[in-house]
């Protein structure tokens, strides 16, 4: 048998940073893995009296999870990824001579816990709680939207059914099946403060005062969104109005409302971004679990990733030594 060289056996002299290396490194830097732990650990399972296998250390498994979101990988792919990837045993502190790899089962349950004790909610709080603290998230404007999630359509499963939880929508002259994530977002940073995660025949504008956290000073949206309702709803609470103006057949805009509505598209591309992130960034193009409970809790861990990818600049500029 040829002996390996010292490149082959994993001795690389000044090896070249892969963009994953980067973004593994960068994410590194600005998750705050410190007190997102001390949010999980009181439902972290301990050492019993009686002995038995040890669970896998928190973080380790923290850090598991994330990337399962930020590079779209299953339970099963996720394991394998581990086993394959040194750059991902790297991030997740796992030494392949002494630690033994959590199978798809492991990292399955964990996933599991964080469903069951809604810590995919404290976690994206928990994030902007510290975009907040950082003067990141002022939130003195809010931009509402939503975004199609594809669900599978195939009846070809042991139910022989889709997924009831999932409806169809028509938006243009196609049909979509699915779910929706309606998300409210600082008109400033253009980070995420609110996430709504529905199926996909709720009506866009039904979410709309969901999606406002009840201090802004002004509010922004498509033309969906206009509806005397919503545009009531503003005035009362004395909130400035940019929704846009939706054309109605036989009545084309006026040159001032052309105008406003051009001005609100310029300031309303903020809530795109997100969307950008999640479907282009971590390849969340369609979901990964039946249910919305499962997926919504999903939506919540993928859009705190996303805040701390969009702000990742300035925090670690704060992080610098």
């Amino acid at each position: 048998m040829k002996q390996l060289s010292l490149t082959e056996s994993g001795f690389v002299k000044k090896p070249k940073a892969t963009r994953r290396q980067i973004f593994l490194a960068e994410m590194d830097r600005v998750v705050p893995w410190a007190r997102l732990c001390a949010l999980i650990e009181p439902h972290y399972p301990k050492l019993g009296v009686k002995g038995g296998r040890p669970p896998k250390p928190l973080q380790m498994m923290l850090r598991i999870h994330f990337m399962q979101q930020w590079f779209a990988l299953s339970d099963p792919g996720m394991e394998e990824a581990l086993h394959d990837m040194p750059v991902m045993r790297a991030f997740s502190r796992i030494d392949a001579g002494e630690d033994a790899i959590p199978d798809e089962t492991t990292i399955l349950n964990f996933r599991h816990l964080l469903e069951a004790k809604g810590l995919a909610e404290v976690i994206f709080g928990e994030v902007n709680a510290l975009l907040t603290e950082q003067g990141l998230l002022l939130r003195q404007g809010t931009l509402v939207d939503a975004t199609l999630i594809a669900a599978p359509s195939s009846t070809k499963n042991a139910d022989g059914k889709r997924d009831p939880e999932m409806t169809q929508t028509k938006k243009g002259n196609v049909w979509h099946f699915g779910m929706k994530a309606h998300i409210g977002v600082d008109a400033d940073s253009g980070l995420v403060h609110t996430v709504i995660g529905t199926t996909a025949k709720v009506a866009d504008m039904a979410m709309f005062e969901a999606c406002l956290h009840g201090e802004e000073e002004r509010a922004g949206a498509d033309r969906g969104y206009d509806y005397p309702r919503l545009r009531e709803h503003l005035a009362d609470r004395g909130v400035e109005d940019w929704i846009a103006v939706k054309k109605k057949p036989g009545h084309p805009l006026s040159e001032w409302l052309a105008h406003l509505n051009h001005a609100i598209a310029c300031m309303r591309a903020r809530v795109e971004h997100p969307f950008r992130v999640l479907k282009r960034q971590f390849g969340y193009t369609k979901v990964r679990y039946r249910g919305i409970a499962k997926n919504a809790a999903q939506l919540n861990t993928l859009f705190a990733l996303s805040n701390l990818w969009m702000a990742r600049r300035a925090l670690m500029a704060e992080v610098r030594p």
